[in-house]
């Protein structure tokens, strides 16, 4: 499918929200995005007077947010870059006013198939039973073939993004010694976070500082665990908060089942990614850096191995505002309706 696509965007005010206007605007099959902003910009008219950075990318209606605009606007998928709770009362409203809509959430609210997983990560309702049962996990590398018919895509945390592409070939293949377990050692820049302001993220508390948060509650801890495979037990899943506006270094460490050679693992993760180009790996004694996946939609992955062939370290490096929430975002538009998968992204 090649034709242009009309889509609305729900939150634009936001660090994605914005990356995400950012890209569709200059996305060759986006026909005039529109966006929809609550009560606080009802009278904002164009999206440039709050971001002028986007003078000259094309029009950028703004709409007061309503399901029943949205739903009679000619938009053929919405985007919600809203926080979880708008999303649990949107994106079944939306489906039930206009049957056509798909829709592509970037918060958490149907990134899991059993709601009993997200009330407890959480501690928020359930997500609607229906619109759950239509949702699939947008990460394209894996679960591209569930795109074209998706109704609903619940976009991948960021740092479930890093890990889980840092880690599925190794599982996948059953080269990780499990009884050893694994230990996601995860670093993001302050955008993480989002834009709501926190005294935790202001700038004086991040700035020259570096620390670990969320030990063992971490919500992203199920999506690791459920497209991995593996048991909560299994695994180590750490996150810390860097002094950088963005980017996410996921440094990844396990133990092989029998030894081998860094040239087996180079051709692992090629063989898998291929044609997967959005993923890119690192040629042997390289190791991706933040400096060069961010304002980017690319997963940068790389290895080193101890001289006994059994101890690895996966680092795995992408943009938590790119390939961690707008550009997969923009990525899952593209596997929806058949575009090229880097379409608006390269």
């Amino acid at each position: 499918m090649s034709d242009p696509c009309r889509v609305a965007v729900v939150g634009a005010t936001g660090y994605a929200g914005f990356e995400l206007a950012r890209l569709l605007l200059r996305h060759p099959n986006i026909e005039k995005p529109t966006f929809f902003l609550r009560e606080g910009h009802a009278n904002i008219r164009c999206l440039t007077e709050l971001f002028p950075q986007l003078r000259g990318l094309g029009d950028a209606p703004c709409r007061p947010l309503s399901v029943n605009a949205i739903a009679s606007s000619g938009a053929e998928v919405v985007f919600l870059s809203t926080p979880h709770e708008a999303s649990l009362e949107l994106a079944p409203e939306l489906l039930a006013a206009n049957p056509a809509l798909r829709i592509v959430d970037l918060s958490g609210a149907f990134r899991f198939h059993d709601a009993d997983t997200f009330k407890k990560w959480y501690k928020l309702p359930a997500p609607d039973a229906k619109t759950l049962a239509e949702s699939v996990y947008g990460l394209p590398e894996l679960y591209a073939d569930t795109l074209p018919k998706a109704r609903v895509v619940g976009n991948p945390g960021c740092y479930p993004t890093s890990v889980i592409l840092g880690l599925r070939p190794l599982v996948e293949a059953g080269w990780i010694d499990m009884r050893r377990g694994i230990v996601c050692d995860c670093k993001s820049g302050a955008t993480g976070a989002g834009k709501e302001p926190r005294r935790d993220t202001q700038f004086v508390g991040v700035n020259e500082n570096f620390r670990a948060y969320g030990l063992f509650t971490h919500r992203h801890t199920p999506e690791v665990s459920e497209h991995l495979g593996l048991a909560s037990e299994d695994f180590v899943f750490t996150t810390h908060l860097l002094p950088v506006d963005r980017g996410i270094l996921s440094t990844l460490y396990g133990w092989l089942v029998s030894s081998r050679k860094l040239e087996e693992i180079e051709a692992l993760y090629r063989k898998f990614y291929t044609g997967r180009p959005m993923v890119r790996i690192m040629r042997t004694g390289s190791l991706p850096e933040l400096q060069y996946v961010t304002h980017t939609n690319f997963c940068d992955i790389g290895f080193a191995l101890d001289p006994s062939g059994q101890r690895l370290v996966i680092v795995s490096c992408l943009d938590n505002l790119g390939k961690g929430a707008a550009g997969q975002a923009v990525q899952n538009l593209n596997g929806m309706r058949g575009y090229p998968e880097t379409a608006g992204l390269l």
